[in-house]
């Protein structure tokens, strides 16, 4: 068993872990010696002042240490997911539309960097073995002097990073290069709150290091500069293409994406550098729905498919793109075709929201036109599904 506090923290420090079980055998007590203290939480060798400490007993060497360090990361990682829910506002900006689960592992991502350069100074500091019972007992832990000079550093040179970002996005003139800037002084916000919590732990007062700025006050700045500084529209062409085009408008909305219900031309011209209008970007898709010939006697099908393209209007070029197919059955053609308009909302909306912020937030890796593949010309070549037998018909 270990005690205090160990997941998947602890995993990450699996490959020291043969290293330190070498070193430590030296840490081996005799079988004349008394239980040492530290294993019931008393120790003037490693006082609490000094040591951020985690126990691990199991019935071998190798067990007990990895419990042992599984202990510490506990206490990292319940400090850091506790301040996990003040992050929420920049985790649904850097993935819009996403689940739980994707928030849920952006923020196992910060974590993981904030905890594993503080773990890194985690040690074996004794060991005991008793041999009685053939119990292993290890003691882990940090130098807090030591763990809290590596966060400070780090903390300072995030709250630098943040300021220099900030500057950038104050002084350019160009919206997305702002925009970017922004997204990325937020995320750094972050990232210095994560180290934070770790700083939290490690000091025995329980004191971070104030901060200057906040995530939720940038994040509200973010949102702001992105609706009066962006405008997004949406054209669709094609089947229950004004029905398609209201519900990819209301899922980005949802979003938080500044979409408007005006037409946003192509054509237009480009705008002065001193314009004060929003940046233009257009959604334009297609959509086709047809009755699927299945031979199924008891539901009726409906193929879909659709193909969206991002458009940046001043430089009229591809940003990115989505395409979609499927097929929805139901017990008349009618909710078949209901179904599957939904499902096209759902799935485009989802893939477009996060293309959109690729674009915007400068995550797509690729400065190059985009090309849409061509769903519908796959699905219009692709044979229908053969008959479908029911076994309670």
């Amino acid at each position: 068993m270990s005690r205090a506090f160990g997941s998947s923290a602890a995993r990450r420090l699996a490959p020291r872990l043969l290293l330190v079980l070498l070193a430590s055998a030296a840490c081996s007590s005799g079988p004349e010696e008394r239980r040492p203290p530290w294993i019931d939480g008393v120790s003037a060798q490693f006082p609490v002042a000094r040591y951020l400490v985690g126990l691990g007993e199991a019935r071998s060497r190798p067990a007990a240490t990895a419990r042992a360090y599984e202990a510490v990361s506990r206490i990292f990682e319940a400090q850091v997911t506790a301040q996990a829910r003040d992050w929420e506002s920049y985790v649904q900006l850097d993935h819009p539309g996403g689940t739980s689960h994707q928030r849920r592992l952006t923020i196992e991502r910060i974590t993981k960097v904030s905890t594993d350069k503080v773990l890194e100074n985690v040690q074996v500091l004794d060991a005991w073995l008793d041999r009685a019972t053939g119990t292993h007992y290890v003691l882990a832990g940090i130098n807090r002097a030591q763990g809290e000079g590596v966060l400070l550093d780090r903390i300072r040179d995030l709250d630098q990073t943040i300021e220099t970002e900030l500057d950038r996005a104050a002084t350019t003139r160009d919206r997305l290069t702002a925009l970017r800037n922004l997204k990325r002084a937020a995320g750094h916000l972050v990232l210095r709150e994560a180290f934070n919590a770790d700083l939290r732990v490690i000091r025995p007062s329980g004191q971070g290091e104030p901060a200057t700025r906040h995530v939720a006050d940038l994040t509200a700045k973010l949102d702001a500069y992105l609706a009066t500084n962006l405008v997004i529209g949406v054209e669709v062409s094609g089947d229950e293409a004004e029905a398609v085009r209201r519900a990819v408008l209301e899922g980005l909305v949802r979003q938080g994406l500044p979409v408007t219900d005006h037409p946003v031309s192509v054509d237009a011209q480009p705008h002065a550098p001193d314009d004060a209008r929003p940046l233009p970007l257009l959604v334009r898709g297609t959509s086709r729905l047809w009755n699927a010939a299945v031979p199924d006697p008891m539901f009726a099908y409906v193929r879909w498919c659709a193909e969206f393209v991002i458009l940046d209007v001043q430089s009229a070029r591809v940003v990115g793109a989505v395409s979609r197919r499927g097929r929805e059955g139901h017990v008349t053609e009618s909710e078949a075709r209901t179904r599957a308009v939904h499902v096209m909302e759902r799935e485009v909306t989802a893939e477009l929201a996060t293309s959109l912020a690729e674009y915007v937030y400068g995550k797509g890796g690729s400065s190059g036109d985009v090309t849409a593949p061509a769903a519908c010309a796959r699905e219009l070549q692709e044979p229908e599904a053969t008959l479908i037998i029911h076994p309670f018909v």
